[in-house]
């Protein structure tokens, strides 16, 4: 069984972030019907099933549907979002996922202002949903980035939820639920890049991840952005027949050796073995 699977239910943001890489595919919502084929498609197949590859999920009018639909059909659902739509969509309060991870760096890589406003309704819906159970993950991924505004972004989190809080070795539990998440600010692999000089690579692409874009193309992991690895599509081929395809396996074994095969890994600072892979 896959463990992650990363499914776009849009590809159209309300933002433009700094460190984000956009795409250059076709801008498509899906529709209920859409959904309904696709997570039937993945049903049995995948445990953790996120509502996010590139796209904001916040704007999609039928999330809290899909996510009812999403529990029906097994899956565990989790929503990836920048936050600034939390205060518009309270009807999510009712329908709420296994887990919701809201990136507060989200802010300075658009130069917003009013960062109090924006803080106080984050924590207004993040603090209501810890409340009901849904786990809150509240991200600060940029160390090393766009970062000056960190500390104040902490003093306004406690002022709504003061410390002390718990330290973990990624951040702090301030309540029941509810999480502080720092990391590093990673760069997107792109096609334009370099490659990166590792001598030894590893990743979890297609043995415990997966991404589905908003057409059906399946690619093997959330951070192939632009499609440049599709494997097959999920209106075309059954998900056993995707993974099974000679360009899957390529990727598959070569990850089992210590190498990469594709150009776009071969641009990936997640696949240096000694990194990431700890979330």
């Amino acid at each position: 069984m896959i463990t992650r699977c990363y499914l776009e239910i849009t590809n159209v943001c309300n933002l433009n972030c700094v460190f984000c890489p956009k795409t250059s595919r076709a801008k498509h919502t899906l529709t209920l019907d859409e959904f309904d084929t696709l997570t039937s498609r993945l049903m049995g197949e995948v445990k953790f099933l996120y509502f996010h590859l590139m796209g904001e999920p916040f704007l999609h009018p039928l999330l809290p549907q899909f996510i009812l639909m999403a529990r029906q059909k097994g899956f565990i659902p989790i929503l990836t979002t920048n936050g600034t739509l939390l205060a518009q969509r309270t009807d999510l309060l009712d329908a709420l996922p296994h887990k919701i991870q809201i990136s507060l760096h989200s802010h300075e890589g658009n130069a917003k202002e009013n960062l109090e406003q924006y803080i106080d309704e984050v924590m207004a819906f993040a603090m209501e949903s810890a409340h009901r159970g849904c786990i809150i993950v509240l991200r600060l991924w940029n160390e090393g980035g766009h970062n000056r505004m960190n500390q104040t972004i902490l003093n306004l989190i406690a002022a709504h939820q003061p410390q002390p809080w718990v330290e973990r070795n990624d951040g702090w539990r301030i309540a029941e639920n509810l999480y502080v998440e720092n990391d590093n600010m990673f760069e997107w692999p792109d096609l334009q890049h370099d490659p990166t000089a590792e001598d030894e690579v590893f990743c979890y692409a297609l043995r415990n991840q997966i991404g589905v874009l908003v057409d059906g193309t399946v690619v093997p992991c959330c951070l192939d952005h632009n499609g440049d690895m599709p494997l097959g599509n999920l209106y075309e081929h059954s998900l056993n027949q995707i993974l099974t395809s000679p360009r899957a396996n390529a990727i598959y074994q070569g990850f089992t050796n210590h190498t990469t095969v594709e150009p776009l890994c071969q641009r990936c600072g997640y696949s240096a073995v000694s990194k990431r892979f700890r979330k």
